[in-house]
């Protein structure tokens, strides 16, 4: 479905950083290492490397990690792209200062256990989560996002699985979107910014 999706010219969610990430920059500290996952056609990774980070970035549509490619070159840095299924990607331990996870709620809710424990354990101890999606409430809205609600994220299902770690952020919010056709208009959103528990 995303390798249809994003075989286009167009940037379906523009090649802006998402709002989250953007407005998040100052966490961001140049010579760390990053992760992006499910990065789709590059706009958050690309931000990440332009910060000064060695980002890694994996998706499993080959057009979006062309597209990826297109715009790091376009913007002059460097990213490790990386083609894989996040099923079978190797959560390689304590590997990362930050990892990045921006709307990808297309897990339902036994794969997304897995995905937060593969985040949990790639993220060295101290290291920054840095999660943003969509709300149930944005089944109303019907401005980009799942329809499953299972896949949605709610503040007590995140402070639940990550409640041992240093929330920096938890919030639920309205805002209007503007990140290409695919994320445009009034948006039901949920901010995660959290500390894996150990040395920083």
């Amino acid at each position: 479905m995303w390798d249809e999706r994003y075989a286009t010219e167009d940037y379906i969610f523009g090649t802006a950083p998402s709002l989250f990430l953007e407005k998040n920059a100052g966490l961001l500290t140049p010579g760390e290492t990053a992760l992006a996952v499910a990065d789709g056609e590059g706009r958050n990774s690309v931000f990440m490397a332009e910060k000064g980070l060695a980002v890694t970035a994996m998706d499993s549509a080959t057009t979006g990690i062309e597209k990826a490619r297109r715009l790091a070159e376009a913007k002059g840095v460097e990213v490790d792209f990386r083609l894989a299924d996040l099923k079978t990607w190797e959560w390689t331990p304590e590997a990362f200062d930050v990892v990045a996870a921006i709307f990808i709620q297309f897990a339902p809710p036994a794969f997304r256990a897995e995905i937060f424990d593969g985040i949990e354990r790639t993220l060295k101890p101290g290291g920054l989560f840095l999660l943003h999606g969509y709300t149930p409430k944005q089944r109303e809205f019907k401005t980009g996002g799942p329809s499953a609600v299972e896949n949605l994220y709610t503040k007590d299902l995140l402070s639940e699985r990550f409640g041992a770690w240093e929330i920096l952020r938890l919030e639920e919010y309205e805002a209007e979107l503007n990140e290409g056709a695919g994320h445009s208009g009034q948006s039901a959103l949920i901010d995660l910014i959290a500390r894996k528990p150990g040395a920083v």
